[in-house]
């Protein structure tokens, strides 16, 4: 890699931590931190396309490495404002609950989380940023394998989306746990569907001298679901709002790989 392609990375990451300062101020007149999902998707989307445009890798795979990252940021973009920030009525509850633990702290907190934030745009950007820096010739096995996996992944999390945005639409399903489609195999696809979509970018980076670097992005996005702020926030809500009906879901359903439910693999 060339020094101008490390100083593209150090701008970004500049880049970055001002967007989520501006982010930050704005989340103090508003007291909600529910943009910050959006920002963050939004951010890597954006690098992933600024890395395709100013690497000096091979042309058609910073075409295709800046594509996928366009794509799935625009779509998960879209989601996140629509459900999280334009139909709420109120701060997510992540955030409510960290205001509420943080106390009077939890403006200095929310400073210090944004920044993070924007350390993790940079982070989950470096696989985009490893494959538009490989100068491999022509597109491999792996190169077609890994937009082959993106396709499959995106199309998982964007029907797993939709039928439980069409789930919860139905008045009468209020209080009840969605069982439909994708939801009868796993309690969590969305959440699947996109930590495998990050593996594709590994495929991608497998030809270039420093390819384990990618690993991060996966690595660390299942530490995430399963540890922080993914799947044990997620039921906790869950257990409080649909009790039992959701106790036998985590009973019967694979809590996240797609798979037979118990009753059907006796």
């Amino acid at each position: 890699m060339m020094s101008g392609e490390y100083g593209i990375l150090v701008a970004a990451a500049i880049g970055a931590s001002v967007a989520m300062l501006l982010l930050w101020v704005v989340q103090l007149k508003l007291r909600d931190a529910t943009s910050v999902d959006v920002a963050w998707a939004a951010g890597v989307g954006i690098l992933a396309v600024v890395f395709s445009v100013t690497g000096t890798g091979y042309l058609p795979r910073r075409i295709l490495i800046g594509a996928m990252g366009g794509i799935w940021a625009l779509r998960l973009f879209v989601h996140l404002l629509t459900d999280r920030v334009l139909r709420a009525r109120e701060e997510d509850g992540r955030y409510r609950m960290l205001r509420e633990k943080w106390g009077r702290r939890a403006q200095l907190n929310f400073f210090i989380f944004y920044q993070v934030q924007a350390l993790f745009v940079v982070a989950f950007a470096l696989p985009f940023f490893l494959a538009a820096a490989n100068s491999h010739p022509g597109l491999t096995v792996w190169d077609y394998g890994g937009a082959g996996l993106w396709v499959v992944a995106i199309l998982g999390e964007g029907l797993s989306d939709r039928q439980l945005a069409r789930f919860r639409s139905n008045s009468a399903n209020r209080g009840q746990t969605c069982r439909n489609g994708l939801w009868r195999y796993s309690r969590h696809p969305n959440y699947f569907f996109e930590w495998l979509h990050w593996w594709a970018y590994v495929l991608i980076s497998l030809t270039s001298p420093v390819w384990w670097a990618s690993l991060f992005a996966p690595v660390f996005m299942l530490f995430l679901l399963f540890y922080v702020t993914g799947i044990p926030y997620t039921e906790k809500r869950a257990l409080e709002s649909r009790g039992d009906d959701y106790r036998d879901y985590q009973r019967t359903t694979s809590g996240f790989i797609p798979w037979f439910t118990k009753a059907e693999a006796s």
